[in-house]
């Protein structure tokens, strides 16, 4: 067994995606395979290597992969949901079953010992001991590959393994740029000891460095599917790192990236009836289907996943805790809404805010035989995320798709960049091309500019992406103050530095216990 367990208790990938057991934690374990009989079979045959790949990328849908039987346990929606309640965008509307309760009251953030704090932990490292093994078979991190099959697996095994670092860095810590703030252990291997925590410096560092060899491998990947990560996809986590770390170089960089992305990625934006249901008054039927932010083949999406009957899915996952058109809780009593502030916010001629079931009644009518009263639904994300059908409570097996970044977040991090650099007028440019599909009138813009601009960059930000787990990442990078509308339950009307306890969960309490050497 590995010295530290908590690490070592990670996905062991086999050549096949299947669910983990408690026997993950052996040595040499009789139904998986060691990252030193993978990397004996790869030499022969190195498309074995797509198995433990895909298995990688199951990790990011799977129930329990956190380490708990808990139903907000199910891969990176899982954390997205978290991220959005700590931001605050999302509000938690009622508590019958007590799910998220400690996330949105801030008390997860400040104890250690709970399992909000240990199931991102343990989800993300478990990613990176995945992407080791197959790093590790290949060779090792600093193997030169030159066959395009391994290049490619390679790249993408980087990819997840920066992904995974970049997400830990966002929930465990504060600092960016260049700081000597020690937050989290690397591992760049399946056979290091237990190791210390590495400063903001290193870990940016190690994540850039992953991600660039990652673009370069990934050239010429053809995907067979968008949940694998492609040199678009690379790229646009790349971003996200340079972005936060914000250095003027980085910044440049990130323009340059979104740029080719934009330009060349083979994405588009969303129109203004791809963003929202347009509902007929007078029997609630959809009247454009292309709706709903359901579908992986919707031409804005990087990256996602197609589930189908065959994932197992239901009760818990993303849908289940967020759409009332699902068998969930938000149908069953959990519902969760838009921040009353941010919903205000939203121009009355932005297309956006009828994503959201308006105070004064909306679609209700339509359900009432259903259960659902006036006033139920109100600022509920019912006309952007749900089931097609559309029976309230109906999806019970989960086969809308999971979204994990699209073309919009290029966009936004573009105009974001230039306008950091002071290039005010190209930002101003970029985000009324996205905002002219979204709004009737986008003039308004022009007007902007230095904190302003800014400002009303990282308010579309959080309009465009809201319900996708990105609002926490700006608001980290950009060293913003979460205030809490009046429609939260708890902290309601409060204030909260990006740098608050309240905002960043501690290392939990299985990493202090198994790792003697953390805090050296």
């Amino acid at each position: 067994m590995k010295k530290n367990i908590y690490l070592m208790g990670a996905v062991a990938l086999s050549f096949l995606v299947s669910s983990c057991k408690d026997d993950f934690l052996d040595e040499k374990p009789t139904q998986r395979l060691s990252p030193e009989q993978i990397a004996k079979a790869a030499e022969k045959d190195p498309t074995l290597l797509n198995g433990s790949i895909a298995g990688l990328y199951a990790t990011m849908y799977n129930t329990e992969t956190g380490g708990t039987t808990n139903h907000d346990d199910f891969g990176q929606k899982g954390y997205d949901i978290f991220s959005d309640f700590l931001v605050s965008d999302v509000a938690l509307a009622g508590t019958n079953y007590g799910w998220y309760t400690t996330v949105v009251r801030y008390q997860a953030t400040k104890d250690f010992t709970g399992n909000p704090a240990y199931q991102p932990w343990r989800y993300y490292y478990r990613l990176i001991l995945g992407a080791n093994t197959v790093i590790d078979a290949l060779g090792g991190s600093d193997a030169e590959q030159t066959l395009p099959q391994n290049r490619y697996t390679m790249g993408q095994a980087k990819a997840v393994r920066a992904y995974a670092y970049f997400y830990l860095a966002q929930f465990y810590a504060t600092g960016y740029g260049n700081g000597t703030e020690k937050i989290l252990p690397i591992y760049k291997d399946t056979n290091s000891p237990n190791q210390p925590k590495s400063t903001t410096a290193e870990v940016y560092d190690f994540i850039v460095s992953d991600l660039t060899q990652a673009i370069e491998y990934l050239d010429g990947f053809n995907r067979a599917s968008k949940d694998q990560i492609n040199q678009q996809v690379a790229k646009g986590l790349l971003v996200y790192a340079l972005s936060a770390r914000g250095t003027t170089a980085d910044l440049n960089q990130v323009v340059k990236l979104t740029d080719e992305v934009i330009a060349n990625g083979g994405f588009r934006l969303l129109e203004k009836n791809e963003v929202v249901a347009q509902i007929d008054p007078a029997t609630g039927r959809v009247l454009n289907p292309e709706s709903g932010f359901n579908n992986v083949a919707s031409p804005s999406w990087m990256w996602g996943v197609d589930l189908t009957l065959a994932n197992n899915l239901d009760l818990v996952s993303w849908w289940g805790q967020m759409d009332i058109f699902t068998y969930s809780y938000a149908w069953a009593g959990d519902p969760k809404t838009i921040d009353k502030g941010l919903y205000d916010a939203i121009r009355a001629d932005d297309v956006r805010k009828n994503q959201f079931d308006p105070e004064d009644g909306g679609v209700e009518q339509f359900y009432e035989e259903d259960g659902y009263a006036e006033g139920d639904m109100d600022l509920m994300p019912v006309n952007k995320f749900f089931d097609p059908a559309r029976v309230i409570g109906g999806q019970r097996n989960v086969v809308t798709d999971y979204v994990y970044m699209r073309l919009e977040e290029m966009y936004l991090l573009n105009a974001e960049a230039k306008a950091r650099l002071g290039q005010e007028g190209a930002a101003k440019d970029i985000l009324k091309q996205l905002l002219a599909k979204r709004l009737t009138n986008v003039n308004y813009v022009d007007a902007l500019g230095g904190q302003a601009l800014l400002d009303e960059i990282y308010l579309q930000t959080r309009i465009e992406l809201w319900g996708e787990g990105k609002a926490y990442l700006a608001m980290k990078r950009l060293k913003k103050t979460v205030t809490r509308g009046s429609n939260h339950l708890f902290e309601a009307g409060k204030s909260f530095t990006y740098d608050a306890d309240e905002l960043t969960f501690p290392i939990p309490q299985a990493e202090v216990l198994n790792n003697p050497v953390l805090n050296q």
